[in-house]
């Protein structure tokens, strides 16, 4: 079961157990950016561990409350603030731990690559596997004994005025990010 302790004002901290609790942290980790560097198992302790800067999905008011889109802005506008001239949506840097690791299987990268910055689609998981979806069809599988994962929230979060975007459509890939 997901265990969670948030609000506005303290950090994220979620376990996951299963794979309904995985597609909950998968929807808080979708559009995060994981720079390839800041990835790494750990054979002798069976664990898989990264550093995500994600995007603060569960803090985002309803979307008719903000532009989600360029085309909202009024032509020749930069972005769109609050009230108080702040950008209006933020991200934070968030741990994730997976435990009892049995194996990792990369697709589309190579380990070690720490210049390089991906962006997290989603991640899917049954009993046996956890598969982290990059964009630009790359992926990591973790051949798991049993699914134990945590993720806790690293820091305050920051501001940002850009929001992820995606397009839809046959053949869109979305992921980028738009003001």
């Amino acid at each position: 079961m997901v265990e969670q302790e948030a609000s506005d004002d303290k950090p994220l901290k979620l376990r996951a157990h299963d794979p309904q609790d995985m597609d909950v942290l998968a929807a808080l980790l979708q559009d995060a950016l994981v720079p390839l560097g800041d990835m790494k198992y750990l054979p002798e302790e069976k664990r898989f561990v990264l550093v995500a800067n994600r995007f603060r999905w569960h803090g985002d008011p309803a979307e008719d409350e903000r532009p989600a889109a360029p085309e909202a802005l009024p032509e020749g506008a930069d972005v769109a603030f609050d009230d108080e001239g702040q950008p209006p949506f933020e991200r934070v840097n968030s741990g994730l731990c997976f435990d009892k690791v049995a194996r990792v299987r990369y697709r589309g990268l190579k380990p070690g690559g720490d210049d390089e910055i991906l962006s997290l689609l989603t991640i899917t998981s049954d009993p046996g596997s956890v598969t982290l979806i990059f964009a630009g069809e790359a992926a990591v599988r973790l051949e798991v004994e049993a699914i134990r994962c945590h993720m806790e929230d690293l820091g305050r979060p920051w501001p940002t005025r850009w929001r992820p975007h995606h397009d839809e459509g046959p053949g869109s890939e979305g992921g980028g990010e738009q003001p």
